[in-house]
């Protein structure tokens, strides 16, 4: 199979799909790499370093989706890049369809198969491929947050950490999965007062046994959410649901009755946002104050950090390039769950359930569209 990448062209968007080092495994396997020229220079990567792993170096993105029947990349497609994909072509990036129509219409319009990596899901629920990305926004949340809480700038001018004397930030991390818990270790790390907001009981528990007092935690509600955001210097948006639009938990009413200067940062953003006031910025402008609360919203955080994004990205969703190319789509995608779990779009239908209830849409299962006909 030949196996494409291309430069990123999100704004400030410095990751690429594939590494020399997965370019070389990929080669290793028998099958064929090329890549846009420079596609890896945001992650200190040469075209040298391309050639030397086995890849083509390829002068344009043009040609490379050309070539290419499995197309591996970091983010959604670009409006630049919808008329390049192709009938029965395969897409494998982070989609977050449900936040993204337009995206969805091109790729319905292109008949292409697109797989997300944030969908492909284990018989358990873990997210292996979204994990990497989710941790690195986690810890990176808290790092942005004690940035935006300084002066000068339109934060409170707080220390997260406190001093002897002077209490510590009070930072709310909203939601308990990877996000949220890479996000409360970086703030409990970090010297701040933590809570930490979430449904699921289980994993509370398991945050108090790790941090033994150190962490309050606390079960979800409306009222709940409204109390302790009202006492919040930093609130951490990490509310996930796997495919839908993220629910909103914080009302505008909410924002408001934080202290002036306080700061948000909802890592939700690519599924929509989980904050009534969010929307998108980007690493060139990446905050606004509304409500007197200083909001950052970045949808791509992990691109500000490419090298470790990159490597951690194409080590995990290696095996799973590896299985499409070594077995065929739909080999690959009917025997394992997980991947079949991460279709969202086969050749004009909608194949994800939670991406066609949030864009109410129909839907078809991918193993209907499987087989002779297909």
């Amino acid at each position: 199979m030949i196996i494409g990448s291309v430069r990123e062209t999100k704004t400030e968007e410095y990751r690429v799909a594939l590494t020399p080092d997965g370019a070389a495994d990929i080669a290793r396997a028998g099958h064929s790499i090329v890549i846009e020229a420079s596609a890896g220079t945001g992650s200190n990567y040469s075209d040298d370093d391309y050639r030397a792993a086995g890849a083509e170096v390829l002068a344009t993105a043009d040609e490379v989706y050309a070539r290419a029947e499995l197309m591996c990349e970091v983010k959604e497609p670009q409006p630049e890049e919808f008329g390049r994909l192709r009938d029965g072509q395969i897409l494998f990036t982070y989609l977050h369809l449900a936040a993204e129509p337009e995206v969805t219409d091109a790729l319905l319009r292109s008949r292409c198969i697109a797989i997300g990596y944030e969908t492909v899901q284990r018989d358990d629920g873990f997210l292996p491929l979204l994990a990497p990305m989710s941790e690195v926004a986690g810890r990176m949340a808290v790092e942005i947050g004690a940035h935006y809480l300084k002066r000068p700038g339109p934060g409170r001018g707080m220390l997260l950490g406190g001093l002897p004397g002077v209490p510590p930030a009070h930072v709310v991390v909203l939601g308990s999965g990877n996000v949220g818990k890479n996000s409360v270790r970086a703030a409990v790390g970090a010297g701040a007062r933590v809570t930490v907001v979430s449904i699921d009981g289980d994993q509370l528990r398991e945050l108090e046994e790790l941090y033994a007092g150190r962490v309050e935690t606390l079960l979800s509600s409306p009222q709940a959410i409204a109390n302790v955001v009202r006492g919040a210097d930093l609130v951490i948006g990490a509310v996930l649901v796997a495919g839908f639009r993220a629910p909103v938990v914080v009302t505008r009413e909410m924002v408001g009755s934080m202290a002036e200067g306080a700061v948000i940062v909802d890592v939700a953003v690519d599924q929509g946002g989980c904050i009534e006031t969010t929307r998108p910025t980007s690493h060139v402008e990446p905050i606004y104050v509304e409500e007197g609360v200083v909001h950052y919203a970045v949808p791509n955080m992990p691109g500000a950090v490419p090298r470790t994004s990159s490597r951690a990205l194409t080590g995990l969703t290696l095996p799973y390039i590896l299985r499409v190319a070594n077995d065929g789509f739909e080999a690959a995608v009917m025997a394992d769950p997980a991947l079949r779990r991460g279709v969202n779009v086969y050749r004009g239908q909608i194949t994800h359930g939670a991406v066609a209830q949030s864009l109410d849409r129909d839907c078809t299962p991918v193993e209907d569209l499987l087989g002779p006909a297909a």
